[in-house]
């Protein structure tokens, strides 16, 4: 399935985090809290700003992101759980 977000949006597939913490003690998955950092899949034209000029995006397909604990819907598109949200949700993009 192809879905591009509209306007100022962005779609976010979640990284995984390690199942052991630095201490070697593995995590158990009832216990693991759901990732804040993900890889940008698409991205919106952008939003209009009070002119009608559309206001590019800052983030790309691939930018590697970190966005807030409740950022976001969570969507299923083709089997795989996936994150829409607005581009003033994420924090900042890791290099």
């Amino acid at each position: 399935m192809d879905f591009r977000p509209l306007h100022d949006r962005v779609l976010v597939r979640r990284v995984e985090s390690d199942e052991k913490t630095a201490g070697g003690l593995i995590i158990p998955e009832t216990a693991k809290e759901k990732p804040q950092e993900g890889e940008v899949v698409s991205v919106g034209s952008g939003a209009r700003d009070d002119s009608g000029n559309r206001v590019e995006m800052d983030v790309k397909a691939g930018d590697r992101i970190l966005f807030g604990k409740w950022s976001g819907t969570e969507v299923k598109l083709d089997g795989e759980e996936l994150l829409i949200m607005k581009e003033s949700d994420i924090m900042g993009v890791l290099s």
